[in-house]
């Protein structure tokens, strides 16, 4: 790239930064019982299907599929595999999926960014299709706010997917990676990406990392399509896990009878329970300790 291209280019990235107004920090739509998973393949009729080799998964994985779905190889799981998921978590991803499309923009991306750096203070920024990163760094300024959230619409129009290579992805100044949310319309493809905030696809994500032992690729966040997850040579950690704000972190999992769900469940109980919450949740007298015993 010559000295008129790089100058070019660099006017185009501060015009993006620029178009987005300051706003107070965005609600982004309740994922209700999707929340709960690091990891979720929504695809309709049965279809989900989650692929994990040489990888790491720090939190729930979810599949519309069968069990045989979520498929491992050389990959560990921290947290529950939940296949097929219920009715109400496809329900509530797919809600809060198309929920998306009524947030106002207050700021535009370019299709496309080669070794951009970039900074984005909280806001909505949305592209009518399809984003590339390569080579390129985005900070996320948080401007002390713990509560700052950010929200990119990719493909508002109906089409786009959004692809990193290269790309990474950096909180600065109280900015949670779980208060950062990618609405994508089609698929997701990160390779050998440092990746941070939550990803909605209405295609497949694809994530791959550097091969080694251990891998150092790294996406901190929940992975949620609806259609299939292939994960290669990474460490996904979701929300849950990390202890991030939002719907997604729960400070607390106070499992006593009858004080109402928690949206949480540490002891994967939800796992045969027909109801699709914590085995404490269903009817009991608030107060009660439940299982952890009498006072």
């Amino acid at each position: 790239m010559n000295h008129l291209q790089k100058h070019f280019s660099a006017s185009l990235i501060a015009l993006a930064a620029l178009t987005a107004a300051p706003v107070a920090a965005w609600a982004a739509p309740s994922l209700g019982t999707a929340s709960t998973f690091a990891v979720l393949s929504a695809a309709p009729n049965l279809g989900g299907a989650v692929t994990c080799t040489t990888s790491t998964i720090n939190g729930d994985v979810g599949s519309s599929g069968p069990m045989s779905s979520v498929v491992q190889t050389g990959c560990t799981i921290n947290g529950a595999i939940i296949a097929p998921v219920s009715a109400n978590v496809l329900k509530d991803f797919n809600n809060a999926y198309d929920q998306y499309a009524a947030i106002p923009c207050t700021g535009s991306l370019l299709p496309a960014y080669t070794g951009a750096a970039l900074t984005l203070t909280p806001g909505v920024y949305c592209s009518d299709a399809a984003v590339t990163f390569t080579d390129s760094t985005l900070t996320l300024d948080g401007q002390g706010d713990a509560n700052a959230t950010w929200i990119f619409k990719i493909g508002t129009l109906g089409t786009g997917a959004l692809t990193g290579t290269n790309f990474t992805v950096n909180m600065v100044n109280s900015g949670d990676s779980c208060n950062v949310n990618w609405w994508v319309a089609q698929a997701s493809t990160m390779t050998t990406s440092a990746f941070q905030g939550n990803i909605l696809a209405g295609a497949a994500i694809t994530v791959t990392g550097v091969a080694g032992t251990p891998t150092t690729t790294t996406l901190n966040g929940d992975l949620l399509s609806k259609a299939a997850v292939t994960l290669t040579d990474v460490i996904v950690t979701g929300c849950n896990a990390t202890g991030g704000r939002g719907e997604h972190s729960h400070s607390k999992c106070n499992q006593g009878v009858g004080n109402g769900t928690e949206g949480c469940d540490p002891g994967h109980s939800t796992d045969k329970n027909p109801w699709g919450s914590s085995n404490d949740e269903n009817g009991g007298t608030k107060g009660d300790p439940g299982r952890g015993g009498k006072k």
